[in-house]
């Protein structure tokens, strides 16, 4: 019998965080042995830890600093938050605006650029013909479906587009993204920190407003056709290899759905009426999906899933469930040394249900609004202690706790499957019409002159979290975007157009002596969330998660249920390695390990941390890194 591969790569590049991995592989049976995979995030932010005692609103601008690409998603969060905790929430001009350059500066842009350009090297021709010739030669000689769409006759096309620097996707993928920032800009003054997100609206200046919309449309349009390609592509990429290359279950997490997912592109109406005061806009957050209302509605919405079986549509249940543990994280615990800065939500429900632990400690020690974050470095120990990512569990009013995953697949799958009342769902299946385009720049309409006719984009989310299912979410959550970039485009012009001279936008913030605020938002790599206890308008615990913070989520002995892997939780992006197959056709000693690569990128790749190289060998200089483009 083989000893087994003790596989390393560290750091993984073009993924969001310091990400390494470290697994042992059966070289006979090509996957890990006894679940002996486990990535780690090594490097510590301290963001939570500096925003004690600062004003709240200044957690907008400085959680937004967290990342280069997404920090629109972090001051979304916060934003969201501030307007519960300082008790404002804007008109329904200043959600449409929040939306409409949502959609542009993180999704369409993140997206384009995270399928096109960090995941898609790994498809790309030059892997394949090297790593899996035979799933190549396959390639060549299969025709794509959606040809008319995207334009690309073969599979092997298509791959081709995706080689990097010469590919025709990867090339035009960074001319799409310019479009969206830019797009996203006119709104937001910058990105990726947006300077207009404040509490209760967006301070953009609409004395221009007409032309504000007019420019963002301009780039909506040439956008919609290029997701419609983006799509296709992908579309028949991943047919392919699910039909030609076993890869239908390549990267699965859980055996049965278990997620959560939050609010995406809310109800402007909806939620410009929630409340003047924390405790009134926490105890009506949930109407925003459970009632109608005038404009756009809510595209995304509050779901727990756990074990495939749907647990909550509650936004209230999701926070008041919401734990973080340090028992395998760099951290030190707070529990038995800090006093709770609140036991019960603004509803008065207990937090964490008033469970207890088998030591006695109140699980609503471990909700986020009490947890303080104390760095505690030690060496790297699997058994013990191993990534400076904490370890967020759900827990049930039945005493039943897990871990759980995030991300577009999910956020899709909540809405096709629960909420059969959201606006891009039709039958249980995804439906999304993406319209008619009447002129296009000349690299777009030369490519793919089928991307301009409507099209609608109809996906039936499968049951299960994989490397493809995941990257396919990625692909149709643009037209979740695009879709909604034009219903409130449509919507906020009509309002405009009524109040030009005055627009309103913003609501004023309160200064409370006490409040609490939770910020729950949709954003391109799952559900972000931030939670804030504020004590005399300054801020006394501030504590958020990213969605990579959900994922790739340490094991522990936090799980209780028939779901835990031999008394333990474990995250989505150990799962998804272990539930990996290396389907390299080279011998193990060269193995590069790209399937597992392709199953954590698949969550959520970033350029933020995609600056990373290695020189191997002996012998050799690094003569130069990089020109500034405005040397002289």
């Amino acid at each position: 019998m083989s000893s087994p591969i003790k596989m390393v790569i560290d750091p993984i590049t073009r993924v969001a965080g310091h990400l390494g991995l470290t697994a042992y592989v059966d070289p006979n049976t090509r996957q890990v042995v006894s679940d002996q995979a486990w990535t780690y995030v090594t490097m510590f932010r301290g963001f939570e830890v500096f925003l004690r005692g600062r004003q709240p609103p200044d957690a907008i601008h400085i959680t937004s600093r967290s990342c280069g690409v997404c920090g629109a998603a972090h001051a979304n969060g916060s934003t969201r938050a501030n307007d519960m905790a300082l008790g404002a929430v804007p008109y329904p001009l200043g959600v449409v605006l929040r939306n409409m350059a949502y959609v542009m500066t993180d999704t369409i842009y993140d997206h384009s650029i995270i399928l096109n350009v960090l995941e898609g090297p790994d498809f790309s021709a030059q892997v394949f013909q090297n790593y899996y010739p035979s799933c190549w030669q396959t390639a060549k000689q299969t025709k794509a479906e959606y040809t008319d769409i995207h334009g690309f006759s073969t599979i092997a096309d298509i791959m081709t587009a995706l080689n990097p620097f010469t590919g025709w996707l990867w090339i035009h993928a960074v001319k799409a993204q310019i479009l969206a920032r830019e797009a996203g800009v006119l709104i937001y003054g910058r990105h990726s920190h947006p300077p207009m997100l404040i509490p209760g609206g967006i301070g953009t200046d609409l004395s221009v407003g007409e032309s504000i919309f007019l420019q963002y449309m301009y780039r909506l349009t040439t956008l919609t056709a290029w997701t419609k390609l983006v799509i296709a592509s992908w579309m028949d990429l991943a047919n392919f290899l699910i039909n030609n290359c076993d890869y239908e279950k390549q990267g699965l997490t859980f055996e049965k759905p278990t997620y959560i997912t939050g609010y995406g592109y809310e109800s402007p109406e909806l939620y410009s009426n929630l409340g003047n005061d924390y405790t009134t806009i926490y105890q009506n957050i949930d109407s925003i999906t459970q009632e109608a209302s005038e404009g756009p509605q809510t595209v995304f919405r509050p779901t727990m899933v756990r074990n495939g079986e749907l647990i909550s549509k509650s936004f209230i249940d999701i926070n008041v469930s919401s734990l973080e543990f340090v028992n395998s994280s760099f951290y030190s615990d707070w529990a038995k040394t800090t006093s709770p800065l609140t036991e019960t939500d603004p509803a008065g429900n207990k937090l964490a249900w008033g469970l207890t632990a088998s030591d006695g400690t109140p699980y609503y020690m471990y909700h986020l609004w009490n947890k303080t974050t104390i760095p505690n470095p030690v060496a790297p120990n699997f058994m013990e202690k191993y990534s400076w990512d904490a370890e967020p569990r759900l827990v049930w009013k039945d005493g039943t706790m897990w871990s759980y995953e995030t991300g577009p697949w999910a956020r899709l799958h909540a809405v096709s499957h629960f909420h059969p009342n959201s606006p891009i769902v039709k039958n249980g299946k995804i439906y999304i019409e993406l319209p008619a385009i009447n002129e296009v720049p000349a690299w777009l309409s030369s490519q793919a002159p089928g991307s301009m006719q409507k099209w609608t984009v109809e996906w039936d989310v499968p049951n299960y979290s994989t490397t493809l299912s995941r990257i396919l979410g990625r692909a149709v959550d643009m037209a979740a975007a695009i879709f909604a970039g034009w219903d409130n485009l449509e919507y906020g012009l009509e309002l405009f157009m009524k109040n030009q001279t005055s627009p309103k936008t913003s609501r004023p913030w309160k200064q409370p002596t006490f409040s609490l605020g939770v910020g729950m938002y949709e954003v391109p790599r799952g559900t972000v969330r931030h939670w804030m206890v504020v004590q005399n308008y300054s801020i006394g615990n501030y504590q958020y998660q990213a969605p990579t913070t959900q994922n790739v989520s340490p094991r522990d002995n936090n799980c209780k249920g028939p779901w835990c892997n031999n008394g333990k939780a474990i995250g989505a992006f150990e799962l998804s390695v272990i539930n990996t197959k290396i389907m390299e056709e080279v011998p193990p000693s060269q193995w590069i390990g790209y399937d597992f690569l392709r199953a954590i990128r698949s969550f959520d790749p970033c350029l933020v941390c995609a600056a990373h190289f290695e020189i191997k060998g002996t012998g050799k200089e690094l003569k130069h890194v990089i020109t500034p483009v405005c040397n002289t």
